[in-house]
């Protein structure tokens, strides 16, 4: 199913975040840039080394205003155990929603039916609450979050400069392209 273009489903959870359980619905991703991070499941191995390094782009993030959720099929009650013995997982300040129903893996297309657990994907979303950008590994390959952080910038760049586009490997300040019929194939 292609989500890009499209509004986020409606879904309420129970997460944690900061030694707290709290009510996270679909109505938190109005307003502001988010990041929405799939994972297969607590107390694995990929998994935390993926959500310590988002965790160590999170100041980043938030300067860039965006905030990020981090979901798997767990129970918000197994994010808080994770929290409290692990130590990379003890750094995370950011959500940890918990999904046990399957209803927000489902929504966004990363559920492993089989196995019940969530695929390892990435979704950037606007303040409108439409995906303007994901990704989704295999299980054996972990993400990068570095490089997310330059696809937020190009995404949050095209939304305040339309009719501009940002080319392959483009950053912050480096030229962009305006598609017009005089650059077809001059590129």
């Amino acid at each position: 199913m292609a989500l890009i273009g499209k509004e986020i489903q409606e879904f309420s959870a129970k997460a944690f975040q900061k030694g707290e359980f709290i009510d996270v619905t679909s109505e938190n991703f109005k307003g502001q840039w988010s990041v929405v991070c799939f994972y297969p499941a607590d107390f694995t191995f990929v998994c935390p080394t993926e959500l310590e390094d988002l965790q160590n782009e999170y100041a980043t993030l938030k300067q860039l205003g965006v905030e990020v959720y981090s979901v798997s099929t767990d129970t918000h009650f197994t994010h808080k155990a994770w929290h409290d013995s692990s130590a990379a997982i003890g750094k995370i300040e950011y959500i940890m929603i918990g999904d046990p129903t399957h209803k927000i893996s489902r929504a966004f297309d990363v559920l492993n039916e089989e196995d019940g657990l969530a695929e390892r994907g990435t979704f950037i979303i606007d303040p409108d609450g439409i995906v303007q950008a994901y990704e989704v590994n295999a299980g054996g390959i972990g993400r990068d979050a570095s490089t997310l952080v330059n696809k937020i910038k190009a995404a949050q760049y095209v939304r305040n400069n339309p009719g501009e586009v940002c080319p392959a490997k483009w950053q912050e300040g480096s030229e962009t392209l305006t598609p017009s019929l005089d650059l077809v194939g001059k590129i």
